[in-house]
């Protein structure tokens, strides 16, 4: 199968990438000029140079095309850099669907967060807006909705290794947010993290699986945990035994508004305000797609000894 794949230099790309050509499908990558390295497996995959505002370049990737996997995304934006969520997450997938039903592929696969919404943050909203645009087309779609993904993350940018880097490994204690002033709850927020590996399998599995048409997927892992629990055991997975202390999230917060537009400034406002919220889903996509899925524990975060 020819599949015109959107988003395959980045973590959860490469990943994907990796599996397509395992289970023998021929991705056809979109890789912007200054991130040609970043494809770990270039040399196996057709590769188009240029941005996904190059409406010439997505035509051409979809001449005889099978299926499309929309992949792109940001975790943080940057105006200056003309890096945007209403870019990527929103007009990019609007110019992709389009151009999809012109060159009449009609499978398409969207990569999108748990927690999606209109009311929430930009982020969210943009993510939802996708959902959206590719639920009221004409096309055979599904779309994933993966709660926090770990795993091995190759030179590339991963939660649990920016965590350990950013915050864990400073010699303070790590912090216990909580909203007010009372600390009763701190660190309670959890979530459903799954493993980079099991999401890339749901995506190539979905390619020709009909009943999956019109779907979307919740995409967690089998073991839900505590901010307080995820800080234990990414510092045990690294042989560490962290302090932990609550700390109220409002003067971190107020800070990041001040200092996230800075590329150096660890955190936003709005990834505060979502790591607040926790993020929890279902992890009954694997038994559906009989994918035993990896465990958040010690063992599948060794890479954090790198």
């Amino acid at each position: 199968m020819k599949v015109a794949f959107f988003g395959g230099t980045g973590f959860v790309g490469n990943y994907i990438v990796d599996e397509l050509l395992q289970a023998g499908h021929e991705p056809h990558v979109l890789v912007r000029p200054q991130n040609a390295s970043k494809l770990i497996q270039a040399d196996k995959c057709a590769v188009y140079s240029g941005h996904i505002e190059k409406e010439t370049v997505i035509q051409d990737m979809l001449v005889n095309a099978d299926a499309v996997i929309y992949n792109i995304g940001l975790i943080r934006q940057f105006p200056k850099k003309g890096m945007t969520f209403e870019k990527l997450h929103f007009e990019g997938v609007r110019r992709t669907i389009k151009l999809a039903e012109t060159a009449r592929v009609k499978r398409f696969i969207l990569m999108s967060a748990n927690g999606a919404k209109m009311q929430g943050t930009f982020y969210q909203a943009t993510k939802y807006l996708g959902e959206q645009l590719l639920k009221n087309s004409t096309l055979d779609w599904t779309i994933f909705r993966p709660s926090l993904i770990f795993g091995d993350p190759r030179g590339k940018i991963e939660f649990c290794t920016q965590l350990k880097k950013d915050m864990l490994s400073l010699p303070i204690p790590a912090p216990l947010f909580f909203n007010g002033i009372i600390p009763k709850n701190a660190g309670s927020f959890a979530f459903s993290p799954v493993h980079v590996n099991d999401v890339a399998k749901c995506f190539v599995s979905v390619l020709e699986k009909e009943s999956a048409v019109g779907k979307t997927y919740e995409v967690g892992g089998a073991r839900t945990v505590t901010w307080k629990e995820q800080i234990k055991t990414i510092t045990s997975a690294y042989g560490k035994n962290k302090w932990s202390i609550p700390a109220p999230v409002f003067p971190v917060k107020m800070l990041a508004k001040l200092l996230d537009r800075f590329t150096w400034f660890p955190i936003t406002a709005d990834q505060l305000t979502m790591l607040m919220e926790g993020n929890t889903c279902s992890a009954k996509v694997f038994a559906e797609f009989e994918i035993e899925p990896i465990e958040f524990d010690k063992n599948s975060l060794q890479y954090l000894n790198k």
